[in-house]
């Protein structure tokens, strides 16, 4: 009997050589008609594919798709509209249409055993009902800064992040989490020790071939230090790739671990009395020619000035920084010292309970890792806070070699002090916007009043099923 159906299905090597073409286009900045013009020529001509899926983040950092039939998105690509309204944190209702303008450059192929066939899928740049890009869409903030230093100066962000989580048995672990049950570990092996072909090294191995396809570059990839936890390593990329690449990273994992009848978690601290999981996120600036300008022989820890300059405004609105970081009731607990917690101000090269670490590098390598952010932080977000914070941040404080290694301030240890501490930041209404800081102090406040106030030493229902990244329309109208 002849295939009733003969949507696009593409073998992983073609895939990782379409998407590393794509990556290299948007690397090398092609012109936004160009691209426009290239994808919609694609899409006109390749009759496999049956819809484009549409993504973006809202303020907190939460993913959301919408898939377009092909044919209507060729007709209508340059009007698509959303309701704002029903996006926690953006419009509201009385001015609820945005706008969602197509970013070509982030056009992918996806993997059709983990996503279905004949998809393709694009990241959204929001707009207000005029078309002029909308204050709460960081995404777009984020790629604007970016398209402004390397105008401006011919500065290019790199990063590089080491993303860690859960696997947990059963379908949707967290939203039908009881603190009296907790979550099961799929493994109880630990660092580095997992067995080849247990469910944590399968998951581990089909989500690392998944995001090889999509031209992330793989690194390394291994069991973490907690039982049930994983981390993938790629290779670093510019500000914006790098923020898609996380939102894709998570989408990914917790795709192929639903599959398996599991769930992949990227809460910061799940279970007590063990490790959490962290977003390392690691920064260096290059020139136009590429030289890494964060790398001098002779500076301190490898650093040039204008690197050490960067660690020290950093450093200096640490507390004001902190709830972008680390933006949910749950994270708190990971900024615990007895897990090598990095919550103290400082920076080292070799102490990794310092906020800040200076990897050992050279002319390529040598960059600054921020080791504080949480895996649930809005990732956009956090890069624009982040560079923003490192290059245009008050130096408050001349901080020397000595105290930069030694002081022992710490990092709030509770949601309600890092609201406290970014309400009272004149730095975060400048960076931010007030409509923003307001907007976003508003949402973790609603959250941590679901959640009793003392974290104490058990893992509570209502800091897991109304987090960000766990909570749906269903959850948040049950309190």
């Amino acid at each position: 009997m002849a295939e009733l159906r003969t949507f696009l299905e593409i073998p992983y090597d073609q895939l990782e050589d379409l998407n590393l073409e794509a990556k290299k286009k948007q690397l090398d900045r092609v012109p936004v008609a160009d691209l426009e013009k290239h994808y919609l020529a694609y899409l006109e001509k390749e009759k496999a594919i049956k819809a484009v899926t549409v993504c973006f983040s809202d303020l907190e950092g939460r993913f959301h798709m919408l898939d377009y039939d092909k044919k209507f998105l060729l007709s209508s690509h340059d009007n698509l509209t959303f309701d704002g309204s029903s996006i926690r944190g953006f419009s509201v209702v009385s001015e609820s249409d945005l706008r969602l303008a197509i970013d070509w450059g982030s056009f992918r192929w996806l993997p059709s055993d983990v996503f279905g066939p004949g998809k393709v899928i694009v990241f959204g740049l929001i707009q207000d009902r005029e078309g002029k890009p909308y204050g709460s869409d960081f995404r777009g903030l984020l790629k604007e800064y970016a398209d402004e230093q390397v105008a401006k100066n011919g500065w290019h962000f790199n990063l590089a992040v080491e993303v860690e989580g859960f696997l947990f048995e059963g379908l949707n672990a967290e939203q039908n989490f009881a603190s009296a049950e907790g979550f099961k570990v799929v493994s109880s092996g630990g660092y580095y020790h997992s067995l080849p072909n247990d469910k944590l090294r399968t998951f581990i191995d089909r989500l690392a071939e998944a995001q090889r396809a999509l031209g992330f570059e793989n690194e390394k990839d291994h069991p973490e230090v907690a039982p049930s936890q994983f981390e993938l390593n790629y290779k670093y990329s510019d500000a914006v790739i790098a923020a898609d690449q996380i939102q894709l990273y998570k989408l990914t994992a917790r795709q192929i671990a639903s599959s398996m009848g599991c769930t992949a978690s990227f809460l910061p601290k799940p279970m007590v009395g063990i490790n959490g999981s962290g977003m390392h996120t690691n920064m260096s600036i290059s020139d136009k020619s590429g030289k890494n300008i964060f790398f001098q022989a002779d500076g301190e820890d490898g650093l040039s000035p204008m690197a050490i300059d960067f660690v020290d405004r950093i450093l200096n609105s640490a507390n004001d920084i902190c709830l972008i970081l680390n933006s949910s009731v749950n994270s708190y607990r990971r900024l615990d010292p007895h897990y090598e917690a990095p919550n103290q101000i400082k920076s080292s090269a070799v102490d990794r309970t310092s906020m800040i670490r200076i990897p050992l590098g050279n002319a390529k390598s040598a960059r600054v890792e921020c080791r504080t952010v949480a895996p649930d932080a809005n990732a956009y977000l956090a890069f624009y806070t982040l560079l923003r914070t490192g290059l245009e941040g008050p130096m408050t404080e001349k901080i020397t070699s000595e105290t930069r290694r030694t002081r022992t301030r710490f990092l709030p240890d509770n949601i309600y002090d890092a609201i406290r501490h970014m309400k009272q930041s004149v730095f975060m209404s400048e960076l931010l916007g007030e409509d923003n800081k307001e907007k976003y102090i508003d949402r973790k406040l609603a959250a941590a009043e679901r959640s009793p106030k003392e974290l104490g030493t058990r893992v509570k229902t209502g800091e897991i099923i109304y987090h960000h990244e766990v909570t749906n329309q269903y959850l948040w109208g049950k309190f």
